[in-house]
């Protein structure tokens, strides 16, 4: 039996091939099913996001359950399948692992650490779970995965910097507020770029919203967004007096917002800080402002500075969290090698064995025995009582073949026995909260 995993992203391919093999996270039965009716797979589970479409899967035979995923996924959308072929990539064994693993880390998205991709890796697990196509081996290999993405995220620095222009503005904003429970947003324009700074901030606390626009139209569809308010374009200065924050991107050529004005409302607002994020291009706030004491003023350059910034930070903690992921592979290898019928027979013997021994030294030493002959009766009753309790599961696991579900049976007997050590110190962290 084999793992891989086999998929496209956005790396491999573009959107418009991505969106026509995509999957609704609500609608995973069926394709689950499928692919589970597949004579090759022996566990599935699928992963789709906006920016990738993977299969994990336990197979019988690697070359076939290639084949057969590859089948799966062209049929689908009709794709030719050497189109779709050359957007794939496959990893099998250690390396889907290794895949699985950095992917629920946040170490192959597009943006490093950021925190979405775990919560989508759980959904699937969840649905793969529900539809019983996640056996063993998905189990045992995503729940690694999970205490992998744990790990990275309190060992490592990895997700504590912004690094989208939206997410900086929220941080800068806390950096001046620091509670940003009931501040104002004033929106100057009513562009996506408006848009998506404001719902972060709203996300963090900001309550009140007003929107402001050339056309009326457009200012009235983004206030109903976020249950807003609209002002006249033509009272941009009285708005400016009840604003905290004011995120502006028109489509003007000159300052819509100037120096002078600024200078008379914060005098009205009696010194109270203010946060201007201009997000447009040309500018629309003069550049003089951030002069003005209490006014914080931050253009698409500055943050895009912050952004990349973080973005090195976030790459340095990258590292510390690959050695983690690298350290977890190798036990989930260690773990899965030792599904192989015949070394678990060996240690089932061998612990039983050494606690025969042991037990027979404490015999010995309380009955004070010193005849040969006692000795040995003692011994063979004690060998043929282990013997005849080891012979039901001992020819039980010989008896299972690979096609069936002999990989549930070993682990239950390694996990019943404690045969190894590091099974008990895993069991005892996957019940950690």
């Amino acid at each position: 039996m084999d793992i891989i995993a086999l998929g496209l992203n956005h790396r491999t391919a573009p959107v418009e091939i991505r969106e026509r093999v995509s999957f609704s996270g609500d609608a995973l039965e069926e394709p689950l099913r499928s692919i589970l009716s597949l004579p090759s797979i022996k566990e599935d589970m699928i992963l789709s996001t906006c920016n990738r479409v993977e299969v994990y899967a336990a197979v019988r035979s690697f070359d076939e359950g290639i084949h057969d995923l590859k089948g799966f996924l062209s049929d689908l959308p009709r794709i030719p399948r050497k189109q779709l072929e050359k957007c794939l990539y496959v990893y099998r064994g250690e390396e889907a692992v290794r895949h699985v693993f950095r992917v629920a880390a946040s170490l192959d998205s597009m943006v490093v650490g950021e925190p979405q991709i775990l919560g989508q890796v759980k959904s699937a697990f969840s649905q793969a779970s529900k539809y019983h196509a996640a056996g063993t081996i998905l189990n045992r290999l995503l729940h690694r995965a999970f205490t992998v993405a744990k790990r990275v995220r309190t060992e490592t620095k990895i997700g504590n910097r912004a690094v989208s222009i939206s997410f900086v503005a929220v941080e800068l904003a806390r950096k001046i507020f620091g509670d940003l429970q009931d501040k104002a947003i004033l929106l100057v324009g009513a562009g996506e770029m408006c848009e998506l700074a404001a719902r972060h901030l709203i996300t963090h606390g900001v309550s009140r919203v007003t929107v402001t626009n050339r056309t009326p139209q457009g200012a009235q569809e983004l206030a109903q967004i976020f249950d807003g308010r609209t002002i006249p374009f033509d009272q941009l200065l009285e708005a400016l007096k009840a604003a905290d924050i004011v995120i502006s991107s028109t489509a003007s050529p000159h300052y819509v917002i100037h120096y002078s004005d600024v200078a008379r409302v914060i005098r009205a607002r009696r010194n109270r800080s203010m946060f201007f994020i201009d997000i447009a291009v040309p500018r629309d706030v003069d550049p003089r402002v951030n002069s003005i004491e209490n006014i914080y003023l931050y253009d698409i350059d500055d943050l895009q500075g912050v952004a990349e910034a973080n973005i090195k930070d976030r790459k340095k903690e990258a590292s510390k969290a690959e050695e983690i992921v690298e350290r977890e592979v190798k036990r989930f290898c260690q773990w899965y090698e030792s599904l192989e019928t015949t070394p678990t027979v060996r240690l089932l013997r061998s612990k039983l064995e050494a606690i025969r021994q042991k037990e027979l030294r404490k015999a010995y030493a309380a009955l004070s025995l010193s005849s040969e002959k006692e000795r040995t009766v003692l011994d063979a009753l004690t060998s043929a009582i282990v013997n005849k309790i080891l012979h039901d599961p001992i020819t039980l696991l010989k008896r299972v073949d690979q096609n069936s579900s002999s990989e549930i049976l070993v682990d239950s007997i390694r996990r019943l026995f404690r045969l190894e050590e590091s099974d008990a110190i895993e069991d005892r962290e996957d019940q950690e909260p």
